[in-house]
């Protein structure tokens, strides 16, 4: 069954079966970025048939994601938790929101699934203590260790001493070190420390997200000296390919019901068949109380898959898992309002898939197009 507004408020059961009836279930993807396109067509595609109106919005105003939803918006920009909140609720109001799917601001939305309830909207939301412990990374790996899932060795460093004992610390083993922020700033920020000097060899392949010890130590000093913030630096062994992203949709309070590993090397992804890598992700999501789509991401040391991070948000590559002959987006939504995937079987591992660049045509607003797009308009001769 599935529970939506139309007016009023009914229920109807899945199916071709007599008496069924027509209904369209309003899904808002805030924040939506250019995967959600994928996302989209899965949830218009959804195995029971029913309508689905998207509704997809972004502070990005030439974002691809609003060329091909149903009903755009333009999110707003540099605001707090609480305006941020308020302007969910009423954008779910006035549209008459029946999912809202967020895979940004989580923590200002988590906690607030009565407040939906209330006007009729259905939230998709890890709670808020998983959101808080997932948005630091340090936080992750204290409290991941400290429950046995392995993690890797790290440090955190906030100035240019820190930074510099950690280094020391970390690097007697041997092994190539890296540095990320501690928040969630997705692959922003990182950088494999190496004081080699450039070779020729080197700059006749792909390049590398590299720094040295003293730029990084230098650019640290500066920040101090002229009272600039400086978010928490995480300093760890830069770990072995491939990465493993493994899709998760687990039912609130942490029972993983589905996890779809995909190996990441390159442009290829595996779909595996891998029990290990899986029950990590299974005791990760019950010792967070994870909720609905989420994501944990491992990488290797030793040989030995350890944690790299985990979200509390599906994945920018969640639409992969439909290769799995799963439709994963819309298992969650059926999880979300009926307490029921609709799965029945499990998912199909083991193919082999190559990621190619695929181009699409946008409809930017006329006075907001990307700014590169802009000046080389302006020099086009009319």
């Amino acid at each position: 069954m599935l529970a939506t507004r139309n007016r009023d408020m009914v229920r109807v059961r899945y199916g071709n079966g007599k008496g069924a009836v027509a209904i369209t279930l309003r899904i808002w993807l805030s924040s939506a970025g250019a995967a959600t396109v994928q996302v989209m067509r899965l949830l218009r595609e959804n195995p029971d048939g029913v309508d689905v109106t998207v509704y997809a919005s972004n502070v990005d105003p030439s974002a691809a994601a609003l060329s091909v939803c149903d009903v755009s918006a333009i999110e707003p920009r540099y605001v707090g938790n609480e305006e941020y909140a308020q302007f969910a609720l009423d954008f779910c109001r006035t549209h008459r929101i029946d999912v809202l799917i967020p895979p940004r601001r989580l923590d200002a939305l988590a906690g607030r699934a009565a407040d939906f309830a209330a006007i009729g909207t259905s939230l998709m939301c890890s709670p808020p203590a998983a959101v808080r412990a997932l948005t630091s990374k340090v936080r992750t790996y204290e409290s991941a260790g400290a429950a046995g899932i392995p993690v890797p060795p790290w440090r955190e460093a906030t100035d240019a001493d820190e930074f510099y004992a950690a280094v020391d610390e970390l690097s007697r083993g041997g092994e190539t070190l890296c540095i990320k922020p501690s928040g969630e700033y997705s692959a922003f920020g990182f950088r494999i420390l190496d004081d080699r000097p450039l070779t020729l060899a080197s700059l006749r392949v792909a390049p590398r997200p590299v720094a040295s010890v003293e730029a990084v130590a230098g650019a640290l000093r500066r920040a101090a000296e002229e009272g600039e913030s400086v978010p928490p630096l995480l300093v760890m062994p830069f770990l072995e390919d491939p990465e493993i992203s493994i899709d998760c949709l687990s039912a609130p309070g942490g029972e993983l019901l589905v996890g779809i590993p995909r190996a990441k090397q390159g442009r290829f992804r595996m779909l595996l068949d891998d029990p290990e890598v899986v029950d990590i992700a299974r005791r990760l999501v019950r010792h967070f109380e994870l909720a609905y789509l989420t994501n944990v991401q491992l990488r290797y040391r030793a040989g030995q898959p350890v944690l790299l991070e985990a979200n509390p948000r599906p994945s920018a590559g969640l639409f992969h898992t439909a290769f799995a002959d799963i439709n994963l987006p819309w298992a969650a939504v059926r999880l979300l309002l009926e307490r029921d995937t609709g799965l029945r079987r499990p998912p199909r591992l083991g193919a082999c898939l190559a990621v190619a660049e695929a181009v699409m045509e946008v409809t930017p607003h006329a006075d907001q197009a990307p700014d590169g797009l802009r000046r080389s308009a302006d020099l086009v001769p009319g």
